[in-house]
C-alpha cells in the first residue's frame, strides 16, 4: 500500500493553496526523503504562489523552502547522511557542481540550479525530497522550529551583512524589521557591528531595540529618514542591508550610506528603482545584490543560532492555516516569522523578550 502525506498544493496562481493527501515521494539517486517537523513561511513563498517574478514556477507545486526535520529514507548512492540525521531543506535544492560559480564557492549563482518549493516541490508537506549534498545539518542544540527560519531568512541576512563588508565597530542600517530584518539585527550584533533599524511601524522598531539596535528611525513619520541617519552617524552608515519589500526603501537606502559605503539588497519587491548616478560615482558607493547564501554560509548561520545567539521571533501555526498566514503577510500584520508545525499540534506563539529568551505572546500579535 502506498503511504500518503498531507501537503499544501498550489494549482493556480493567485488562488488559495489546497491541503491534499498525496503519495509520499520516493528518493532517487543522491536524494534523501525528509520527514518535515517544522516548515518556515517566507515572503518568497507568497511571490511563488502569486507568480510575481519573471521566471515562474509551474503549477501544480508544493511551496516551502525552510523545512526542518529528520532523514526518513536514503536514495541510492547517498553516503554522507544516515536515517535519523537532523537536516534542513534550503532554497538551493541543487546546483550543477561544475560551472565557474559552483567551483568558486558561489553556487547560488549557478545557472542550472533548482530551487526548493519553486522549481521542485517544497516543504509545506509532511515529507519532502532533498539533494543529499545540499541539505543543512541542524545542530542537536537547535530546535527544529527555531532552525526552520534560519534555513532562508537567517542565512540570507547573514550573507547579506557579509556583502555590505561592514567590520566590527562600524555602523549598519537594517532597512525593514520584519521576518528577515529582525534576524539581521541579531547577526550584525553577533558580528560586533552597530545597528540602526529603519521601519515604518513603531511595534517593529520596538522589537528592533529589544534585539540590540542602538538607533531606530520611523521612515513613515520622519520626513527625511536618510538625512536623519546621516546626521545621527556623522556622515552616514558604512553599510545598509535592505530587507524591506517596498521600492521606496531601496532609493532611500542609498542616501543613508557614507562615502565608500556599500548597500546590499535582499528584499525583492516587483519593479526597479532609480539610482542617483552622481552620488554613486562621486561618493564611490557600491550597490550589490545578495541571494540567500552558500552551503558554508548556511553551516555558519545554523552554528551561530545553535549557540543561543540568534532568537527567531515566530509563531507556530498548523499547515491548514497557510492561506490565512499568506493573507496576514500581504497585510503586513506579522511580526517576525511563521513556522508551520507538520507533526504535532501547534503550541503558543514564541517571541524573544528584551533578554533574548523566549516569551509567550497572544496569538495574532
Amino acid at each position: 500500500m502506498t503511504a500518503h502525506m498531507r501537503a499544501a498544493v498550489l494549482r493556480e496562481f493567485g488562488r488559495p493553496l489546497a491541503i491534499e493527501e498525496l503519495p509520499v515521494p520516493v528518493p532517487g539517486h543522491g536524494q534523501v526523503l525528509i520527514r518535515v517537523v517544522a516548515s518556515g513561511v517566507c515572503h518568497t513563498d507568497l511571490h511563488a504562489v502569486n507568480g510575481d517574478w519573471p521566471v515562474k514556477p509551474t503549477p501544480p507545486f508544493i511551496p516551502g523552502h525552510e523545512g526542518a526535520g529528520v532523514v526518513a529514507a536514503l536514495g541510492p548512492g547517498v553516503t554522507n547522511l544516515a536515517e535519523g540525521d537532523r537536516v534542513g531543506v534550503p532554497w538551493l535544492h541543487r546546483a550543477c557542481g561544475h560551472c565557474e560559480f559552483c567551483i568558486s564557492g558561489r553556487e547560488t549563482l549557478c545557472l542550472a540550479q533548482l530551487n526548493t518549493g519553486y522549481s521542485v516541490n517544497g516543504a509545506f508537506a509532511e515529507y519532502v525530497l532533498a539533494d543529499a549534498g545540499y541539505v543543512g545539518r541542524i545542530p542537536d542544540a537547535l530546535d527544529f522550529a527555531d532552525a526552520a527560519p534560519v534555513l532562508c531568512a537567517g542565512v540570507t541576512t547573514y550573507k547579506g551583512i557579509k556583502e555590505t563588508e561592514v567590520r566590527p565597530g562600524q555602523w549598519l542600517v537594517v532597512s525593514g524589521v520584519g521576518g528577515l530584518g529582525h534576524l539581521a539585527i541579531q547577526y550584525a550584533r553577533y558580528m560586533g557591528v552597530h545597528v540602526v533599524a529603519v521601519d515604518v511601524e513603531d511595534k517593529h522598531l520596538a522589537l528592533a531595540r529589544d534585539l540590540g539596535a542602538e538607533l531606530t528611525v520611523n521612515a513613515r513619520t520622519e520626513p527625511d529618514a536618510a538625512g536623519a541617519v546621516q546626521r545621527a552617524l556623522g556622515g552616514g552608515a558604512h553599510g545598509v542591508l535592505v530587507t524591506a519589500v517596498a521600492r521606496s526603501a531601496f532609493h532611500q537606502a542609498i542616501g543613508m550610506l557614507r562615502r565608500g559605503g556599500t548597500c546590499a539588497l535582499v528584499g525583492l519587491p516587483p519593479g526597479g528603482f532609480d539610482l542617483p548616478i552622481f552620488d554613486v560615482v562621486l561618493k564611490r558607493l557600491t550597490v550589490r545584490g545578495s541571494i540567500v547564501g552558500t552551503r558554508l554560509d548556511l553551516h555558519e548561520a545554523l552554528a551561530i543560532a545553535s549557540e543561543g545567539k540568534i532568537r527567531v521571533a515566530y509563531e507556530r501555526q498548523p499547515l491548514s492555516a497557510i492561506n490565512e498566514v499568506f493573507e496576514r503577510m500581504k497585510a503586513g500584520t506579522l511580526i517576525g516569522r511563521v513556522v508551520l508545525d507538520l507533526q504535532k499540534p501547534a503550541p503558543a506563539p514564541r517571541l524573544p523578550d528584551a533578554s533574548g529568551r523566549a516569551a509567550g505572546v497572544p496569538a495574532g500579535v
